[in-house]
C-alpha cells in the first residue's frame, strides 16, 4: 500500500486536475522509489556548505513497522503500538533530523514523516493520531528538537485544515475555465498566493521552503508550460522552443533533473509508437531508449516488451483454444471448467486478472483499426 498521500483534511495540489493533461508522465520503467521505502535510520552527516554535523534520528534501516501490544488508553510509547490496518506492514516514511546542538532541523521528510500518520485519518480518531505522533517524536528525538517538531506538527495540521477554505473560493472557476478548455491562469496565481499568504500564517520562511518548495517549483514550472500551450499567438515550433527555454533557465537541482527526465520519456513514448508502427527491430529500440533514458532503463523496457510479446502469443493461443471449446456445443458448465483449467495451464494469478480487460482492450482496437 502507498503511504504517499495527503490526509483526507484536503487536496493540496492546487491545479493537479487540469494540468494532468500537460504534465503527467508514465514513470512505470524507473527504478522503485516509493516514499515508503525511507525508512529512518541513525546516521550523520556534515553539510557541505555550512560544515555542521546533522543527526538523524529514525529507526533502523529497512525496519518494517508492526503492530504490537495495545497501548494504555491514556497516551502511547513508542508511537507505533496497535497501528491501524492501511499503517500495518508498511515502512515509516520520513525522517527526524537535529543538527550538533540537538536542534530541529526542518526537511521535506518531516512533512513526509506527519503525513504518513496521518494519512490513518479515518481509521482513527484525530486525537489518536495526535497523541500517536507526540509519542512517536518524542521517543525518537532528543529536546530542544522534539518539542520544535511537535509545535510545527500542530502547526501543519491547522495548515491544513485552513486549506479547504481557499480550495472552494477557487475551485468553481477552475472547473468552469476547465469546461471551456483552457485554464484560468489569473485565478490559479492568486489562489497560489492565497495559499502561499496562509502558509506565512502558520510557519517560519525555512519551513516553507522545506515542506513546500519542491512542489511550488514544480507548480510554476506546469503552470508555465500550460500558459505556453494557451498562447494562441505561437506556433508549435515556437511553443516547443520556449519550453526548452523555460527548463534551461531553471536552477540546477532535482526538480529540473525530473523535468527533464520526464520530457525525454514523453518523447520515448511518442518515438516507441512510432518505431513499433513501422517495424523497427528490438536493437533499434533499445539503442533508440538507451539515448534518451540510458541503458539500464533501456534494458527494462525491452525485458517488458519481452514479456508482453509472450503474453500475447499466450493470449492468442487461449483465445483460440476457447472459441474451439465454445464452438463445439458441449454443456456450457463442462466447457467453463475446461476454459478455467486452459487459464491455469497458460497463465498464472496476476495475469489471470488481466484477461478479461486485455480482452476488451482488443475487441476495442479491432473496431477502431478493421
Amino acid at each position: 500500500m502507498s503511504n504517499n498521500r495527503r490526509p483526507t483534511y484536503a487536496t493540496i495540489a492546487i491545479i493537479a486536475v487540469v494540468i494532468i493533461a500537460t504534465a503527467a508522465v508514465i514513470l512505470w520503467f524507473k527504478p522503485s522509489n516509493d516514499v515508503n521505502s525511507t525508512s529512518t535510520s541513525i546516521k550523520s552527516s556534515v553539510s557541505d556548505n555550512e560544515n555542521i554535523e546533522s543527526v538523524t534520528t529514525e529507526l533502523a534501516a529497512g525496519q518494517v513497522v508492526k503492530a504490537t501490544t495495545p497501548p494504555s488508553q491514556s497516551q502511547f510509547v513508542t508511537g507505533l503500538e496497535n497501528l491501524p490496518r492501511s499503517l500495518k506492514g508498511t515502512q515509516i516514511d520520513g525522517e527526524i533530523i537535529i543538527d550538533e546542538n540537538k536542534q530541529l532541523v526542518v526537511t521535506e521528510g518531516l512533512r513526509r514523516l506527519f503525513d504518513y500518520f496521518l494519512s490513518a485519518l479515518g481509521e482513527e480518531e484525530e486525537a489518536t493520531i495526535f497523541a500517536r505522533v507526540e509519542s512517536y517524536i518524542r521517543h525518537h528525538t532528543p529536546e530542544p528538537a522534539a518539542s520544535q517538531a511537535v509545535t510545527i506538527f500542530n502547526q501543519y495540521v491547522a495548515y491544513l485544515k485552513a486549506l479547504p477554505e481557499i480550495e472552494k473560493r477557487y475551485g468553481n472557476l477552475q472547473l468552469q475555465a476547465t469546461k471551456s478548455g483552457e485554464l484560468d491562469l489569473n485565478a490559479v496565481a492568486q489562489q497560489k498566493q492565497d495559499i502561499a499568504n496562509l502558509r506565512q500564517q502558520y510557519f517560519d520562511k525555512p519551513t516553507i521552503t522545506a515542506f513546500f518548495g519542491a512542489e511550488d517549483d514544480y507548480d510554476n514550472y506546469s503552470i508555465e508550460m500550460v500558459r505556453i500551450d494557451q498562447n494562441k499567438q505561437m506556433s508549435d515550433a515556437q511553443k516547443q522552443a520556449a519550453r526548452q527555454d523555460y527548463i534551461s533557465r531553471l536552477p540546477e537541482n532535482a526538480t529540473k533533473a525530473n523535468i527533464m527526465q520526464q520530457a525525454n520519456i514523453s518523447k520515448l513514448m511518442t518515438r516507441t509508437e512510432q518505431m513499433k508502427a513501422r517495424g523497427a527491430t528490438p536493437e533499434e529500440l533499445y539503442n533508440m531508449r538507451r539515448e534518451l533514458v540510458g541503458a539500464p532503463a533501456a534494458e527494462r523496457l525491452a525485458q517488458v516488451d519481452q514479456e508482453d510479446a509472450n503474453f500475447d502469443q499466450r493470449f492468442t493461443q487461449y483465445e483460440t483454444q476457447k472459441s474451439r471449446l465454445l464452438s463445439q456445443g458441449v454443456d456450457a458448465a463442462q466447457a467453463q471448467i475446461q476454459i478455467d483449467q486452459l487459464e491455469q495451464q497458460l497463465f498464472d494469478d496476476t495475469e489471470r486478472k488481466r484477461l478479461d480487460g486485455y480482452a476488451a482492450l482488443q475487441r476495442q482496437q479491432a473496431v477502431n483499426n478493421p
